[in-house]
């Protein structure tokens, strides 16, 4: 009986080993993601999907081991510089993206973003990714990761370290919008409301009218210097 018991231990502990070694591939969807509608936005491997907002030359985005990397400005020669968005509109979706920044970045998730201006952060609202502790310059609140940017403050921040991976999910369903980070809410709010407007009408917003009105447009990743890679960018539609 001991020895059952024993051998019972000793494939039960095996298994569970078997099991935090696995690691699901990047890039990947599942079959159950799949029945559940999500498309995946980046294949790991090309920028078949993607192209720069409005077109812009620039050499500042590249594909490295399975990641959509947005070069840094301080330690390399780039000085063609844009935003990268996709080929496609979205109205309401769920989005999730992997990503991680390097000491003192700064960059961003947009969505709803038109071409009408110079840059896309005057049409479309910002899910907001800097470092927070080490960026050089003094950080508001509605500036931190994951807030909706100079609107919504992030009740928390369960973000990695710098330099390691977190995720990110933004729910937009008509009026209503999600901000999530690692598994936890983190924004919640409804658009076009009267505190909606309040807040658009007397803070950075002021200046840029169009600012969240499109109710369809680009998902836009940002560059802002670079030093930020993204990976496992998926969406559905709702």
């Amino acid at each position: 009986m001991k020895k059952k018991v024993l051998i019972a231990i000793a494939i039960i502990t095996s298994c569970l080993g078997m099991v935090s070694f696995y690691q699901p591939k990047d890039n990947v969807l599942t079959q159950s993601e799949k029945k559940s509608g999500w498309k995946l936005l980046f294949d790991g491997k090309t920028l078949n999907g993607w192209r720069m907002y409005q077109n812009i030359a620039t050499e500042c985005w590249g594909i490295n081991n399975g990641e959509l990397y947005c070069k840094n400005s301080n330690n390399e020669k780039n000085k063609l510089r844009a935003d990268i968005i996709t080929t496609e509109q979205y109205d309401n979706f769920e989005l999730s993206v992997d990503w991680k920044i390097a000491p003192e970045s700064n960059s961003g998730i947009l969505y709803h973003v038109t071409e009408k201006y110079e840059k896309p952060y005057l049409s479309g609202p910002e899910y907001q990714i800097i470092d927070d502790i080490g960026f050089p310059q003094k950080l508001e609140e509605w500036q931190k990761t994951g807030a909706d940017y100079a609107m919504y403050l992030a009740s928390s921040r369960p973000t990695h370290p710098v330099g390691q991976y977190n995720t990110s999910r933004i729910i937009v369903k008509g009026a209503h919008r999600e901000y999530w980070l690692n598994n936890v809410k983190v924004v919640d709010f409804e658009a076009f409301t009267p505190d909606w407007e309040n807040r658009k009408a007397t803070g950075k917003w002021k200046i840029a009218p169009d600012y969240g009105i499109a109710k369809k447009g680009y998902i836009c990743l940002q560059d802002h210097g670079g030093g930020v890679w993204f990976k496992n960018i998926k969406i559905r539609k709702l």
